[in-house]
C-alpha cells in the first residue's frame, strides 16, 4: 500500500475542530461513499479523536457521496430538521464541506463564525474557502505521489526490501498557512 492514512486524515479533523471548539460541538458530518473504506476510516479516526469530549457529538451523519452537489442538498435537509443546533460539519472530503457551506450561506448562518466546517482533500478550492474564512481546516490527501511510486519501483528492481505500506506525509492547512500553499494545491 503506497498512500495516505484515512484514519489518521479523520483524526486530526477531529483533533482541530475539538481545540477550535473547545470541546464543544453539534456535528453534522457529511460522508464519503457509503462502504467504502475511506469513508470507513476517516469516520473512525474522527469519531476516535472526539471520543475524549463528551460535549461533542455527532447530531446528524449522511452520505453525500464525495459530491458537492449531494453535500449541499444533504446539508440543506438537514438544516432544516436541525437548524442552529449545528455548530460544526466535518466532511470527508473538500468537495462536500463546499457543498455545505454553500448550503450554510443560502440559510443565513455565517460559515466560519456560527458553523465551524473541516474536511479533508487540501485542494485549491478548499485553501481559498480557508483564507476567506468560511472552513477552518483541511487535512490534505496529496494525490501527487507518482514520484514515490516509481522510486519504490526502482528499489523493488534493485532487490531492495520495500515496506508493505508506504505513508504518504499530508499536511493540514489552516488560517496559520493556506495563505502559502494556495499557489501550489491541486
Amino acid at each position: 500500500f503506497l498512500g495516505s492514512d484515512f484514519i489518521a486524515q479523520g483524526r486530526r479533523v477531529g483533533e482541530w475542530l475539538a481545540k477550535a471548539t473547545n470541546g464543544k460541538a453539534s456535528v453534522v458530518e457529511l460522508t464519503g461513499t457509503a462502504g467504502s473504506s475511506v469513508a470507513i476510516d476517516r469516520a473512525k479516526g474522527f469519531r476516535n479523536a472526539i471520543a475524549p469530549y463528551p460535549n461533542m457529538k455527532i447530531i446528524a451523519t449522511q452520505t453525500a457521496d464525495f459530491s458537492r452537489a449531494a453535500a449541499q442538498r444533504v446539508m440543506e435537509n438537514i438544516i432544516q430538521a436541525k437548524g442552529s443546533d449545528i455548530t460544526a460539519v466535518y466532511a470527508h472530503n473538500d468537495e462536500m464541506a463546499l457543498g455545505a457551506i454553500q448550503a450554510l450561506k443560502s440559510y443565513g448562518m455565517k460559515p466560519g463564525k456560527d458553523v465551524m466546517v473541516g474536511s479533508i482533500d487540501g485542494q485549491k478550492a478548499a485553501l481559498e474557502a480557508i483564507i476567506r474564512g468560511e472552513l477552518g481546516v483541511s487535512v490534505e490527501s496529496n494525490p501527487r505521489f507518482g514520484p514515490l511510486v516509481f522510486a519504490t519501483m526502482e528499489k523493488y528492481f534493485a532487490g531492495e526490501k520495500i515496506p508493505p505500506r508506504i505513508i504518504l506525509k499530508d499536511r493540514l492547512f489552516d488560517v496559520t498557512n493556506a495563505k502559502d500553499f494556495v499557489h501550489e494545491a491541486y
